[in-house]
């Protein structure tokens, strides 16, 4: 059995899930608290990061988009990069984007401030991050809102990782009550959609200790 090493609200963890669940592909899910810095982890993944995805043969993958890669050169049946040369370009633009600049401009002023750092006794939250937050969201749902318009998915008309980048990240902040859905009709219709697909479920069960989602987490009619 493959095994995927992991955290319950990381959106990069959650992205892989997502990608091997929408191919049927099954796995185990271990959870592995980072900041402990594991010897026997370091050595699968020296950057101590999370997800790795160990696969039934040995071999170790790190990193959410090397895994992504990965799974969609190795089981094909189910493309998530499109066959398209166009979509694949913007496919592996809008995981960059979601990866790093939706991270870096809301998860990280949202997630990090109001749960890592928190768990790690590392003070209360800064205002001016959560702030930042809050603004950075509502103008990242407003171009999601407007790919949501123009596309049939994010990338173009199929189905791809771009979808499960954004999802990932949404469905974090979703998990804290953080996102206004009012924002945009368009990214809410479009995260309504994924969200009802039988690859979100697992997510969607999630629970962290401490911490309960707001009812509409699990609703599929949010």
């Amino acid at each position: 059995m493959r095994v995927l090493y992991h955290l319950p609200l990381s959106p990069y963890s959650r992205k892989v899930r997502m990608v091997l669940a929408e191919k049927r592909l099954p796995f185990e899910l271990r959870v592995e608290k980072v900041w402990e810095r594991q010897p026997n982890y370091l050595e699968l993944n020296p950057a101590c990061t999370v997800p790795t995805l160990i696969e039934d043969n040995g071999l170790v993958i790190p990193d959410s988009r090397v895994i992504c890669e990965y799974l969609d050169e190795s089981y094909p049946d189910t493309s998530l990069i499109s066959r398209s040369q166009t979509e694949r370009v913007e496919t592996r633009r809008l995981v960059a984007w979601f990866d790093e600049k939706f991270y870096n401009e809301v998860v990280r002023n949202l997630y990090w401030e109001k749960n890592l750092k928190q768990a790690l006794k590392l003070g209360a939250p800064d205002g001016n991050a959560l702030r930042a937050g809050y603004a950075n969201l509502k103008q990242h749902l407003l171009y999601i809102g407007w790919l949501a318009e123009h596309r049939r998915w994010l990338a173009g008309s199929s189905l791809s990782v771009a979808d499960f980048a954004a999802a990932a990240m949404l469905s974090t902040l979703d998990f804290m009550g953080d996102v206004d859905w009012s924002v945009s009709a368009a990214a809410k219709d479009w995260y309504a959609r994924i969200k009802s697909r039988p690859c979100f479920r697992a997510i969607l069960a999630d629970r962290v200790n401490g911490m309960a989602p707001p009812p509409h987490y699990a609703d599929l009619d949010f």
